[in-house]
C-alpha cells in the first residue's frame, strides 16, 4: 500500500512539476513595446487543400514563400510575394516524414529539415535535389522509434531528429541536432563533416545543448542557437566555439538572423505545445536584438486569435521589418509588418 501511496506522489509531483518546466518567463525588463499588424489572408492554399502545422516558413530573394508543413503527411509549397500558390516541392520525396524546417541560402537554394528521416536536403531554386546530410533509417530495420535509454555516440554523418540548419558566408553548413542528440554539426560547402559541438548528452555547460531547436548564422559568422530545454540562447565562433549565453529571454525556441548590412536577430519565447496552464501570461513574444546582443524591443502575445501566436515554430526575418511567422497549433503563416499599430480580431484563411 505504501508503495503505491509513493508511485502515485511520484507521478502527482511529475505533472505539477511538468508545466513549470514547460514554461518560463523572460527575466529582462523595461523592454518597448515594438507596435506591429498582421497581414490577413496572406497565403492562397489550393482549392480542397489546406495547411497542417506549419512548422517551416523561409523566403526567397524574389520574396516567394515556402512552407513546410505536416499534414497528412509531410509537403512543401511555395508561393509567390503576394500569396498566390505556386508549387508543390519534393511531393513523395523519400526524405520526407516529419517536417521540422526550411531555409534559403544566398543562391535561393532551399534546405529541409526532416526530424522523421533524419535527413537535411539541398534543392535547387527550381526543386532539384542537390544533396542529403544524414540517411533515413532503412525500411528493412522496421519502425524505428525515439531512442529509450542513453543515446548512442553521435555519428558524423548519421542524424537523430535534426532540427535547423543554417550557413555562413563561405558556404560551410551547419546543423542543430536535435532531439536525441544535443549537438551542433558544421560541414563545409561539400558537405563533408569539419567538427561539431555538444554531443549525444545533454548539459547545461557552455557549449552544451539540450534539445538545440533552432540555429542561424550571422555575417561574421556566429552561430545562434536557440537550447531550448536549457531555456536560453547561445552564440558559437565559427570554430563552434562558446562565445556568449542570453538566458534572459525565456525559452529558447526559434532563432532568425536578418539579411542585409545592418543584421537583426529575433528570439522567441514560444507559448510551449499543449497550453500549460499559466503559460499564455508569461510566454509568446518575440525580441529583436542587435548582433552585440542589446535587445532593441519585443512584440506579440499567446493567443489563438488572428495577430497573436499559437506556438510560433519558425520565424522568417529577411526583411526585419517584415516577419513571417510559421505556427504550429493554430495551422498558419502570417506575416507581421512591424512598426504599425497592433492587427484587430479578423478571421484568416488557411
Amino acid at each position: 500500500m505504501k508503495r503505491c501511496l509513493a508511485i502515485v506522489s511520484a507521478i502527482a509531483l511529475l505533472l505539477c512539476a511538468a508545466p513549470l518546466f514547460a514554461q518560463q518567463k523572460a527575466t529582462i525588463q523595461n523592454v518597448p513595446e515594438i507596435p506591429y499588424t498582421s497581414v490577413p489572408n496572406l497565403l492562397k492554399v489550393p482549392a480542397g487543400e489546406t495547411l497542417g502545422e506549419a512548422v517551416g516558413i523561409a523566403t526567397n530573394s524574389k520574396g516567394h514563400i515556402f512552407v513546410f508543413f505536416r499534414s497528412n503527411n509531410t509537403r512543401l509549397w511555395e508561393f509567390d510575394k503576394n500569396g498566390n500558390f505556386v508549387k508543390e516541392i519534393g511531393k513523395g520525396y523519400y526524405g520526407f516524414e516529419f517536417a521540422h524546417s526550411v531555409r534559403v541560402d544566398t543562391q535561393d537554394n532551399i534546405w529541409t529539415v526532416d526530424e522523421g528521416t533524419n535527413t537535411v536536403t539541398k534543392l535547387s531554386p527550381e526543386g532539384k535535389f542537390l544533396m542529403v546530410l544524414g540517411r533515413r533509417p532503412p525500411a528493412v530495420l522496421g519502425a524505428v522509434a525515439s531512442p529509450a535509454g542513453p543515446n548512442a555516440p553521435a555519428q558524423k554523418y548519421i542524424f537523430c531528429r535534426p532540427t535547423d540548419v543554417g550557413f555562413d558566408p563561405q558556404g560551410n553548413i551547419f546543423v542543430s541536432d536535435g532531439y536525441c542528440n544535443n549537438r551542433v554539426v558544421k560541414f563545409d560547402k561539400n558537405g563533408r563533416f569539419v567538427a561539431q559541438m555538444g554531443s549525444e548528452k545533454a548539459g547545461k555547460e557552455p557549449g552544451q545543448f539540450n534539445l538545440p531547436h533552432g540555429l542561424q548564422v550571422d555575417g561574421q559568422g556566429n552561430v545562434w542557437v536557440a537550447d531550448r530545454t536549457n531555456i536560453r540562447y547561445q552564440v558559437l565562433d565559427n570554430d563552434l566555439k562558446p562565445k556568449k549565453i542570453y538566458d534572459n529571454l525565456g525559452v529558447g525556441w526559434t532563432v532568425c538572423v536578418s539579411a542585409g548590412p545592418h543584421q537583426y536577430v529575433f528570439a522567441s519565447n514560444s507559448n510551449p505545445n499543449g497550453n500549460t496552464p499559466g503559460s499564455w501570461e508569461i510566454t509568446g513574444e518575440i525580441y529583436k536584438m542587435e548582433l552585440d546582443g542589446t535587445v532593441i524591443g519585443k512584440f506579440g502575445h499567446a493567443s489563438k486569435e488572428f495577430g497573436g501566436f499559437q506556438v510560433v515554430h519558425m520565424m522568417d526575418c529577411r526583411n526585419p521589418n517584415e516577419i513571417l511567422v510559421g505556427e504550429i497549433e493554430s495551422w498558419r503563416v502570417q506575416k507581421l509588418i512591424l512598426g504599425q499599430p497592433a492587427a484587430t480580431k479578423t478571421s484568416s484563411a488557411r
